[in-house]
Protein backbone atom coordinates (compact mmCIF):
# COMPACT_ATOMS: atom_id res chain seq x y z
CA UNK A 1 0.00 0.00 0.00
CA UNK A 2 1.40 3.52 -1.02
CA UNK A 3 -0.38 4.97 2.91
CA UNK A 4 -1.45 8.34 2.10
CA UNK A 5 1.11 9.55 -0.61
CA UNK A 6 -1.39 12.04 -2.07
CA UNK A 7 1.68 13.52 -4.83
CA UNK A 8 4.41 11.86 -6.75
CA UNK A 9 7.35 13.81 -8.87
CA UNK A 10 10.35 12.54 -10.16
CA UNK A 11 13.52 14.37 -10.41
CA UNK A 12 17.53 14.33 -10.02
CA UNK A 13 18.37 15.96 -6.51
CA UNK A 14 22.04 16.97 -6.65
CA UNK A 15 24.03 18.01 -3.87
CA UNK A 16 24.27 21.74 -4.45
CA UNK A 17 27.47 23.97 -3.16
CA UNK A 18 26.68 27.86 -2.46
CA UNK A 19 29.96 30.37 -3.19
CA UNK A 20 30.15 32.06 -0.02
CA UNK A 21 32.24 35.06 -1.37
CA UNK A 22 30.59 37.29 -4.59
CA UNK A 23 33.11 35.88 -6.87
CA UNK A 24 33.50 33.84 -10.44
CA UNK A 25 32.71 30.00 -9.75
CA UNK A 26 36.59 29.02 -10.83
CA UNK A 27 37.94 31.71 -7.75
CA UNK A 28 35.51 30.71 -4.93
CA UNK A 29 37.29 29.02 -2.08
CA UNK A 30 34.41 28.44 0.37
CA UNK A 31 30.89 26.84 -0.14
CA UNK A 32 28.09 26.09 1.83
CA UNK A 33 26.54 22.68 1.00
CA UNK A 34 22.15 22.56 0.58
CA UNK A 35 20.48 20.03 -1.98
CA UNK A 36 19.25 21.22 -5.11
CA UNK A 37 16.54 20.15 -7.96
CA UNK A 38 13.34 21.68 -9.28
CA UNK A 39 11.54 18.32 -8.20
CA UNK A 40 13.19 18.45 -4.84
CA UNK A 41 12.30 21.63 -4.17
CA UNK A 42 9.02 20.97 -5.10
CA UNK A 43 8.67 18.28 -2.78
CA UNK A 44 10.23 20.22 0.03
CA UNK A 45 7.40 22.41 -0.36
CA UNK A 46 4.67 20.29 -0.60
CA UNK A 47 5.52 18.94 2.96
CA UNK A 48 6.11 21.84 4.37
CA UNK A 49 2.52 22.59 3.60
CA UNK A 50 1.56 19.46 4.68
CA UNK A 51 0.89 17.37 1.72
CA UNK A 52 2.18 13.57 1.42
CA UNK A 53 4.73 13.33 -0.69
CA UNK A 54 7.01 10.63 -2.74
CA UNK A 55 10.07 11.00 -4.91
CA UNK A 56 11.23 8.76 -7.41
CA UNK A 57 14.88 9.10 -8.00
CA UNK A 58 17.94 7.28 -8.06
CA UNK A 59 21.55 8.56 -6.31
CA UNK A 60 24.66 7.17 -5.49
CA UNK A 61 25.91 5.20 -2.86
CA UNK A 62 28.17 7.76 -1.68
CA UNK A 63 28.61 10.46 1.01
CA UNK A 64 26.47 12.95 -0.80
CA UNK A 65 23.62 10.62 -2.24
CA UNK A 66 23.65 9.44 1.49
CA UNK A 67 23.11 13.22 2.74
CA UNK A 68 20.41 13.58 0.06
CA UNK A 69 18.71 10.43 1.25
CA UNK A 70 18.85 11.67 4.86
CA UNK A 71 17.55 15.52 3.78
CA UNK A 72 14.46 13.72 2.75
CA UNK A 73 13.73 12.09 5.59
CA UNK A 74 14.14 15.17 7.56
CA UNK A 75 12.08 17.03 5.54
CA UNK A 76 9.01 14.52 5.67
CA UNK A 77 9.51 13.17 1.90
CA UNK A 78 8.83 9.25 1.42
CA UNK A 79 12.18 8.49 0.02
CA UNK A 80 11.04 4.69 -0.88
CA UNK A 81 11.35 5.26 -4.75
CA UNK A 82 14.59 6.71 -4.51
CA UNK A 83 17.00 4.21 -5.49
CA UNK A 84 21.01 3.91 -4.64
CA UNK A 85 23.37 2.98 -7.51
CA UNK A 86 26.68 1.34 -6.62
CA UNK A 87 28.37 2.06 -9.90
CA UNK A 88 27.52 5.99 -10.71
CA UNK A 89 27.33 9.40 -8.08
CA UNK A 90 25.38 11.46 -7.51
CA UNK A 91 24.99 15.05 -9.12
CA UNK A 92 26.73 17.73 -7.62
CA UNK A 93 25.70 21.73 -8.63
CA UNK A 94 27.75 25.14 -8.12
CA UNK A 95 26.15 28.67 -8.00
CA UNK A 96 27.70 31.43 -7.55
CA UNK A 97 26.83 34.11 -4.63
CA UNK A 98 24.93 37.22 -6.89
CA UNK A 99 23.50 40.00 -5.03
CA UNK A 100 21.10 40.49 -8.08
CA UNK A 101 19.89 38.76 -11.24
CA UNK A 102 20.62 35.02 -11.35
CA UNK A 103 23.48 33.50 -10.31
CA UNK A 104 26.27 31.77 -12.27
CA UNK A 105 25.68 28.15 -12.01
CA UNK A 106 27.76 25.02 -13.26
CA UNK A 107 26.46 21.48 -13.11
CA UNK A 108 28.36 18.12 -12.78
CA UNK A 109 25.33 15.72 -13.91
CA UNK A 110 26.89 13.50 -16.81
CA UNK A 111 26.94 9.94 -16.07
CA UNK A 112 25.23 10.21 -12.68
CA UNK A 113 23.29 7.59 -11.12
CA UNK A 114 20.11 9.58 -11.77
CA UNK A 115 21.25 9.76 -15.35
CA UNK A 116 21.07 5.79 -15.43
CA UNK A 117 17.33 5.62 -14.65
CA UNK A 118 14.96 3.17 -17.19
CA UNK A 119 11.29 2.52 -16.88
CA UNK A 120 11.63 -1.17 -15.11
CA UNK A 121 13.29 1.39 -12.31
CA UNK A 122 9.46 2.23 -11.98
CA UNK A 123 8.23 -1.15 -11.00
CA UNK A 124 6.63 -1.41 -7.62
CA UNK A 125 5.12 2.47 -7.56
CA UNK A 126 1.52 1.55 -5.83
CA UNK A 127 -1.17 4.01 -7.03
CA UNK A 128 -3.37 3.21 -4.42
CA UNK A 129 -3.63 6.81 -2.94
CA UNK A 130 -1.81 9.30 -5.42
CA UNK A 131 -3.82 11.78 -6.42
CA UNK A 132 -1.19 13.79 -8.66
CA UNK A 133 1.75 13.68 -10.55
CA UNK A 134 4.52 16.38 -10.95
CA UNK A 135 6.95 16.43 -13.41
CA UNK A 136 9.43 19.05 -14.80
CA UNK A 137 11.05 19.32 -18.32
CA UNK A 138 14.85 18.37 -16.56
CA UNK A 139 14.77 14.68 -16.39
CA UNK A 140 13.79 13.85 -20.20
CA UNK A 141 16.89 16.11 -20.88
CA UNK A 142 19.21 14.59 -18.89
CA UNK A 143 19.22 10.97 -21.10
CA UNK A 144 17.09 9.43 -23.44
CA UNK A 145 16.42 6.19 -20.85
CA UNK A 146 15.23 9.24 -18.16
CA UNK A 147 13.42 10.26 -20.88
CA UNK A 148 11.89 6.98 -21.48
CA UNK A 149 11.23 7.31 -18.37
CA UNK A 150 9.42 10.09 -17.58
CA UNK A 151 7.54 9.24 -20.42
CA UNK A 152 6.67 5.64 -18.63
CA UNK A 153 5.55 7.36 -15.59
CA UNK A 154 3.18 9.73 -17.23
CA UNK A 155 1.89 6.93 -18.99
CA UNK A 156 1.17 5.17 -15.92
CA UNK A 157 -0.56 8.08 -14.00
CA UNK A 158 -3.25 8.76 -16.72
CA UNK A 159 -3.44 4.99 -16.61
CA UNK A 160 -4.26 5.27 -12.98
CA UNK A 161 -6.79 8.51 -13.38
CA UNK A 162 -3.72 10.24 -11.92
CA UNK A 163 -3.64 14.36 -12.48
CA UNK A 164 -0.88 15.49 -14.07
CA UNK A 165 1.28 18.62 -14.09
CA UNK A 166 4.30 19.90 -16.00
CA UNK A 167 6.34 22.49 -15.45
CA UNK A 168 8.90 23.47 -18.60
CA UNK A 169 11.53 23.97 -16.31
CA UNK A 170 13.44 24.54 -19.10
CA UNK A 171 17.77 23.88 -19.12
CA UNK A 172 18.96 24.28 -23.17
CA UNK A 173 22.32 23.65 -21.70
CA UNK A 174 21.28 19.91 -20.86
CA UNK A 175 20.11 19.52 -24.06
CA UNK A 176 21.68 18.70 -27.62
CA UNK A 177 19.69 20.02 -30.18
CA UNK A 178 17.41 22.78 -29.31
CA UNK A 179 14.35 21.46 -32.29
CA UNK A 180 14.47 17.97 -30.08
CA UNK A 181 13.92 20.13 -26.87
CA UNK A 182 11.30 21.62 -28.53
CA UNK A 183 9.32 18.73 -30.16
CA UNK A 184 9.93 16.62 -26.53
CA UNK A 185 8.90 19.21 -24.47
CA UNK A 186 5.81 20.60 -26.04
CA UNK A 187 4.59 16.69 -26.56
CA UNK A 188 4.87 16.17 -22.75
CA UNK A 189 3.00 19.63 -21.81
CA UNK A 190 -0.26 18.27 -23.79
CA UNK A 191 0.10 14.64 -22.22
CA UNK A 192 -0.36 17.28 -18.48
CA UNK A 193 -3.97 18.82 -17.56
CA UNK A 194 -2.09 21.10 -16.16
CA UNK A 195 0.62 23.23 -18.21
CA UNK A 196 2.81 26.11 -15.97
CA UNK A 197 5.46 27.50 -18.18
CA UNK A 198 7.31 30.46 -17.79
CA UNK A 199 6.59 33.53 -20.79
CA UNK A 200 10.04 33.38 -21.93
CA UNK A 201 10.11 29.61 -21.85
CA UNK A 202 6.59 30.40 -24.35
CA UNK A 203 9.12 32.39 -26.68
CA UNK A 204 11.74 29.53 -27.24
CA UNK A 205 8.97 26.86 -27.27
CA UNK A 206 6.16 28.24 -29.59
CA UNK A 207 7.48 31.82 -30.62
CA UNK A 208 5.13 34.14 -28.48
CA UNK A 209 5.91 35.85 -25.19
CA UNK A 210 2.67 36.78 -24.58
CA UNK A 211 1.00 34.63 -22.33
CA UNK A 212 -2.66 34.24 -23.35
CA UNK A 213 -1.34 33.48 -27.15
CA UNK A 214 0.79 31.12 -25.36
CA UNK A 215 -2.17 29.44 -23.26
CA UNK A 216 -4.37 29.28 -26.24
CA UNK A 217 -1.19 27.69 -28.39
CA UNK A 218 -1.67 24.38 -25.81
CA UNK A 219 -5.30 24.49 -25.00
CA UNK A 220 -6.15 24.40 -28.65
CA UNK A 221 -3.16 21.86 -29.95
CA UNK A 222 -4.42 18.29 -31.40
CA UNK A 223 -4.69 15.47 -28.79
CA UNK A 224 -4.06 17.95 -26.10
CA UNK A 225 -5.12 16.84 -22.28
CA UNK A 226 -4.45 20.08 -20.86
CA UNK A 227 -7.10 21.78 -18.57
CA UNK A 228 -5.29 24.75 -17.58
CA UNK A 229 -2.20 26.47 -18.80
CA UNK A 230 -0.70 29.28 -16.18
CA UNK A 231 2.11 31.34 -17.41
CA UNK A 232 4.59 33.03 -15.12
CA UNK A 233 4.83 36.34 -16.03
CA UNK A 234 7.39 37.30 -13.26
CA UNK A 235 7.02 40.71 -11.23
CA UNK A 236 3.40 41.02 -13.54
CA UNK A 237 2.01 37.66 -11.78
CA UNK A 238 0.66 35.22 -14.16
CA UNK A 239 -2.35 34.60 -16.79
CA UNK A 240 -3.90 31.62 -15.93
CA UNK A 241 -6.59 30.50 -18.65
CA UNK A 242 -8.79 27.29 -17.83
CA UNK A 243 -10.35 25.68 -21.36
CA UNK A 244 -13.45 26.71 -22.79
CA UNK A 245 -13.09 30.20 -20.52
CA UNK A 246 -11.89 33.82 -20.07
CA UNK A 247 -8.38 33.89 -19.16
CA UNK A 248 -7.31 36.36 -16.51
CA UNK A 249 -4.45 38.23 -14.45
CA UNK A 250 -3.31 37.27 -10.94
CA UNK A 251 -0.57 39.75 -9.63
CA UNK A 252 2.18 38.92 -8.15
CA UNK A 253 3.78 39.43 -4.62
CA UNK A 254 6.35 42.01 -4.24
CA UNK A 255 9.27 40.23 -2.59
CA UNK A 256 10.96 42.80 -0.02
CA UNK A 257 14.81 41.89 -0.85
CA UNK A 258 15.58 39.32 -4.33
CA UNK A 259 18.51 37.56 -2.70
CA UNK A 260 18.40 34.20 -5.25
CA UNK A 261 15.79 33.58 -7.80
CA UNK A 262 16.57 30.38 -8.53
CA UNK A 263 13.28 27.90 -7.07
CA UNK A 264 10.63 31.06 -8.30
CA UNK A 265 8.98 28.61 -10.64
CA UNK A 266 9.43 25.47 -7.80
CA UNK A 267 7.60 27.75 -5.41
CA UNK A 268 4.78 28.60 -8.06
CA UNK A 269 4.07 25.38 -8.45
CA UNK A 270 3.83 24.36 -4.74
CA UNK A 271 1.49 27.22 -4.49
CA UNK A 272 -0.90 26.15 -7.29
CA UNK A 273 -0.53 22.59 -6.96
CA UNK A 274 -1.21 22.50 -3.14
CA UNK A 275 -4.11 24.82 -3.40
CA UNK A 276 -5.62 22.69 -6.26
CA UNK A 277 -5.14 19.60 -4.24
CA UNK A 278 -7.13 21.56 -0.85
CA UNK A 279 -10.34 22.13 -3.58
CA UNK A 280 -9.33 25.81 -3.80
CA UNK A 281 -10.15 27.99 -6.79
CA UNK A 282 -7.62 28.82 -10.05
CA UNK A 283 -7.70 32.30 -8.75
CA UNK A 284 -6.79 31.25 -5.01
CA UNK A 285 -4.53 28.71 -6.38
CA UNK A 286 -2.68 31.26 -8.29
CA UNK A 287 -2.73 33.94 -5.56
CA UNK A 288 -0.86 31.13 -3.40
CA UNK A 289 1.69 30.47 -5.82
CA UNK A 290 2.83 33.87 -6.73
CA UNK A 291 3.56 34.14 -2.67
CA UNK A 292 5.30 31.15 -2.63
CA UNK A 293 7.30 32.02 -5.47
CA UNK A 294 7.96 35.41 -3.59
CA UNK A 295 9.39 34.14 -0.43
CA UNK A 296 11.67 31.38 -2.48
CA UNK A 297 13.83 34.69 -4.15
CA UNK A 298 14.30 36.19 -0.46
CA UNK A 299 16.84 33.81 0.77
CA UNK A 300 20.02 31.94 -0.60
CA UNK A 301 19.82 28.34 -1.38
CA UNK A 302 17.14 26.57 -3.90
CA UNK A 303 14.18 25.27 -0.95
CA UNK A 304 15.28 26.89 2.00
CA UNK A 305 12.58 30.44 1.83
CA UNK A 306 9.63 27.66 0.98
CA UNK A 307 7.32 27.92 4.36
CA UNK A 308 4.97 26.29 6.32
CA UNK A 309 1.64 26.70 6.42
CA UNK A 310 1.76 28.65 9.41
CA UNK A 311 4.62 31.06 7.65
CA UNK A 312 2.55 31.28 4.25
CA UNK A 313 -0.60 32.73 6.23
CA UNK A 314 1.59 35.20 7.83
CA UNK A 315 3.27 36.33 4.44
CA UNK A 316 -0.15 36.61 2.34
CA UNK A 317 -2.21 38.75 5.39
CA UNK A 318 0.90 41.12 5.03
Amino acid sequence: MAEDIAVLTIGEPMALFVADDEKALKDVKHYTRFVSGAELNFSVGMARLGHKVAYVSKVGRDPLGEHIKDFLTKNQIDNRYVGMDDAFLTGVQLKAKAEEGDPEVFNLRKNTAFSRMVPRDLDGIDWTTIQHLHVTGIPPAVSLNCRATVYELIDQAIHNAVRVSFDPNLRPALWQDKKEMIRVINGLAIKAEIFLPGFKEGKILMGSSDPETIADYYLHQPESRLRVVMVKVGARGAYVKERGKQGFMSPAFKAKKVVDTVGAGDGFAVGTISALLEGLSLKDAAHRGAAIGAMAVMVRGDNEGLPTRAKLKAFMEK
